[in-house]
């Protein structure tokens, strides 16, 4: 979730985009931001940077790690297929005479 420093630099953003007139009343408003700012960014299914990059590092590292073994996998299949120069013959089957 955001901190509280954030919402208050979002709150003091909105305030002085406030016509001059209003802000007879800055100190009710700000209030209010924070309180609609913190209400809704509580709803919000949000993580912090950090949680962010190192969830990024784990997803890289699993894509490379599939790739392997994707690639060892199709390796161990071609080896093993029949009729594939350097796999296995397929057994003979026996003629009816």
């Amino acid at each position: 979730m955001m901190d509280n420093f954030r919402i208050d630099e979002m709150a003091r953003r909105l305030l002085e985009s406030v016509p001059p007139a209003l802000r007879t009343v800055q100190k009710d408003l700000e209030t209010n931001f924070r309180a609609v700012l913190r209400s809704s960014l509580g709803k919000l299914d949000l993580v912090t940077r950090d949680e962010f990059d190192t969830q990024t590092r784990v997803l890289e590292r699993t894509r490379a790690r599939l790739a392997e073994l994707e690639a060892r996998l199709q390796a161990l299949e071609d080896a093993s297929a029949p009729g594939v120069a350097g796999g296995p013959t397929p057994p003979e089957m026996p003629r009816g005479n």
